[in-house]
């Protein structure tokens, strides 16, 4: 039948251009952004997974954070714990020196004082070790035995997700080198009684042995837990790489498919509106029934 009211084949072929226009669309914007999702309407299943993913990959990089400036806390502590450890060394040889018995009265007191400066020195250094603000070795706001420290290390709110670690209180008085005023004062100050070496050499080796193990065990616990730390950020940053290429594959756009779809749509284009410019031209055969 011949008619001009109704033209199918143009309408067909410019139904046919809409739908390669959207599929060019579609694909260029997949290209652009190098994302196959870029809409719900994409992959509404998908674009789900992919923003949880991108909820815990962000918490695993900061919790990497968290690990590594509780690492780098527990490390300034360790520093300073070593420069106790070389005072108590240099307090011991002053002990054993005063043990000699060629030494006279001047003798031992310029030793003694010299063991009072260093003794000032560990208090000083566990007085104001800190990190951020946040005081070390001084046991502040804290029961004597030490000052606790908790770490978010994982992208959860339970306790699994933290760790809890606990510095020891390394004042003079904790280490034994000040006894405590009439008063039980833990602080140490001029009216404090220290530790002497004129009057007690032998017993002033003890108590400084003593204090150097009480050191040395602090540190070791504190290297254990920087190792730990370290294994700690190690997984966190495995992890992270592994929900990232998980996510990729979800979420990133194929360029090798996409790129075909771009030609293939662009050939669709054209061909659907020579198409219709044929269509359209095609009725007018009409015409040459009239003249």
């Amino acid at each position: 039948m011949l008619n001009i009211n109704t033209n199918y084949a143009a309408s067909f072929a410019a139904n046919a251009a809409k739908q390669s226009s959207s599929g060019l669309d579609s694909a260029m914007e997949k290209l652009s952004s190098g994302s196959r999702i870029n809409y719900a309407k994409d992959d509404a299943a998908g674009q789900a997974i992919s923003t949880r993913m991108t909820a815990e990959i962000q918490g695993l990089a900061m919790a990497s954070r968290n690990a590594a400036d509780a690492q780098s806390l527990v490390d300034t502590a360790d520093g300073a714990l070593g420069e106790t450890h070389n005072l108590l060394l240099r307090m011991r040889e002053l002990s054993v020196q005063a043990s000699n018995g060629t030494l006279n009265s001047d003798d031992a007191t310029a030793l003694d004082a010299e063991m009072g400066q260093l003794i000032a020195e560990v208090e000083r250094v566990a007085q104001n070790t800190t990190w951020a603000g946040n005081s070390l070795l001084n046991g502040a706001g804290t029961a004597a035995g030490g000052k606790a420290f908790s770490f978010q290390i994982g992208t959860g709110g339970s306790s699994s997700n933290q760790v809890g670690f606990s510095i020891d209180n390394m004042r003079a008085v904790e280490l034994g080198l000040v006894t405590t005023d009439a008063n039980n004062n833990r602080d140490f100050d001029t009216g404090d009684t220290r530790l002497n070496i004129t009057s007690n050499p032998s017993g002033a080796i003890s108590v400084i042995d003593n204090a150097i193990k009480k050191v040395s065990e602090a540190r070791s616990e504190l290297g254990a837990f920087s190792n730990r730390l370290s294994s700690t950020i190690s997984n966190l940053d495995q992890v992270s790489v592994n929900l990232s290429a998980s996510k990729g594959r979800i979420q990133d756009a194929d360029f090798a498919t996409e790129t075909g779809n771009l030609a293939k749509n662009q050939i669709l284009q054209q061909a659907a509106t020579a198409m219709l410019a044929q269509a359209n031209a095609s009725k007018g055969s009409v015409l040459t029934l009239i003249n």
